[in-house]
């Protein structure tokens, strides 16, 4: 996906696009880690293995229509996601989106590094906050090393997550009779069946809001939905669903706060393999982790004088500081925020890009687009209130649908979106 141009400023040409399976590698990637094998497990341990797996399937469904809707406009005119957020919420209102987003990522470098520490701790019964500290450094680094360090580390660990994956499940599997795992029913009374598919959601709403930053690179609308689906729901119900057959075979020792994380499964077996399990854990949460820090970097870069990669090493002590705190172990919590105020933006996107293709709007210019932004906060509003008034809900859907239901209306036909020529990006959709 690197190349000598990145277009940060502009569409990506026809000419520059990238085939089906160079953007699907991306996103076919990105899910399999080992942080959603631990929600996999929570979910699972609340609901039992065929309601956690159905919930698991629903949220990975709802991710494919939302994350494929922004997708398929990217993939038409090869924009990236601050782009978008330029044309629907204003030059100077993209910076709320964008700024959001920039930081929530740095949320998940921080669970990433925490995880570290408790998984080697589990593990190897290392110090946590030394296995923290070691993760911190090297997804640090990794970072600042750049984009070709990046794409290197989620090529070897994707194919060490299912190999592993499956691995520890054969050693787990000792632990109860294959029936008695498909009937397992949860011993966990603290997550029902919409606060599950919530979290899946959550789980994706930042990077799947984003997704125009790789979908841009197709070379048709619908080539991007394609790529897209590898992700959602193939890859990242993949994940979800070991980390809960983890659980369902006993393999878990507590899965109420460790979810499905299944590393322990791979020690005991020898040195070879423990030493296998332990480079997994820096390569698979490494992965993820630098890819979080590198957004972060980029997107206040974007927003600021500095430069990306003293930005890296500023965010990644931050991001440590988070960690350490303890503040990463609330993480159903942080996904019930992200669930709340993440999906909205993208509702909004997705509505505003309908409408200027089907009425043919001008391109507004506009510093700010306050019904884009009215709309949000109307979305976000209506989700929290449904996490706290209405428990066990699907808190995303109400903001997405809320914030399309009000951002219609509000946004009527002004002088500055007249139809004298097609909006922006829309000028020459190759294909659709």
């Amino acid at each position: 996906m690197a190349g000598a141009e990145e277009y940060e400023h502009t569409p990506v040409p026809q000419a520059a696009r990238k085939p089906l399976t160079s953007v699907a590698s991306v996103w076919f990637g990105f899910p399999m880690n080992l942080g959603n094998a631990v929600f996999g497990g929570v979910i699972v341990y609340n609901l039992g293995l065929v309601e956690g797996l159905l919930a698991i399937l629903a949220g990975n469904l709802v991710l494919f229509g939302y994350v494929g809707a922004l997708s398929h406009y990217a993939g038409r005119t090869g924009e990236n996601f601050a782009l978008q957020a330029a044309d629907t919420f204003g030059r100077r209102g993209r910076i709320a989106a964008a700024g959001l987003l920039a930081t929530v990522v740095i949320g998940w470098f921080s669970f990433q590094i925490g995880l570290t520490g408790t998984t080697l701790q589990d593990t190897l019964g290392w110090s946590p906050m030394w296995g923290a500290l070691l993760g911190c450094a090297l997804y640090t680094l990794l970072t600042v090393a750049g984009i070709r360090a990046l794409a290197l580390v989620g090529a070897v660990a994707t194919p060490l997550f299912v190999v592993l994956g499956a691995v520890a499940i054969g050693y787990g599997a000792g632990h109860t009779s294959a029936s008695d795992a498909l009937t397992y029913q949860g011993a966990g009374s603290t997550l029902g069946f919409g606060g599950a598919v919530a979290i899946v959601i959550a789980g994706f709403a930042d990077s799947g809001t984003m997704t125009a930053d790789f979908t841009r690179w197709s070379r048709s609308g619908r080539s991007a939905v394609v790529a897209t689906a590898f992700a959602f729901p193939f890859a990242n119900f993949v994940a979800y669903a070991l980390g809960g057959v983890v659980v369902a075979i006993g393999g878990s020792a507590d899965p109420a706060a460790d979810g499905g994380g299944f590393l322990p499964l791979l020690t005991g077996h020898g040195p070879l393999l423990t030493a296998l399990a332990v480079l997994f854990v820096f390569v698979n949460l490494g992965s993820v982790a630098s890819h979080c820090l590198y957004n972060g970097a980029v997107g206040w870069a974007a927003l600021t004088p500095a430069k990306m990669r003293p930005l890296a090493l500023g965010l990644g002590v931050l991001g440590l500081l988070f960690a350490l705190s303890g503040v990463w172990g609330h993480f159903v919590d942080w996904l019930n925020l992200l669930g709340v105020f993440v999906p909205p933006i993208g509702a909004v996107l997705i509505t505003d890009q309908y409408l200027r293709r089907r009425k043919g709007w001008a391109a507004d210019t506009r510093d700010y687009r306050w019904s884009a932004l009215g709309a949000w906060a109307a979305g976000a509003l209506v989700a929290g209130l449904a996490h706290f008034l209405l428990p066990g809900s699907i808190d995303p859907l109400f903001g997405i649908v809320i914030a399309a239901v009000v951002y219609a209306p509000l946004e009527r036909r002004t002088p500055s979106r007249a139809a004298a020529e097609p909006a922006a990006g829309l000028t020459t959709p190759t294909t659709v």
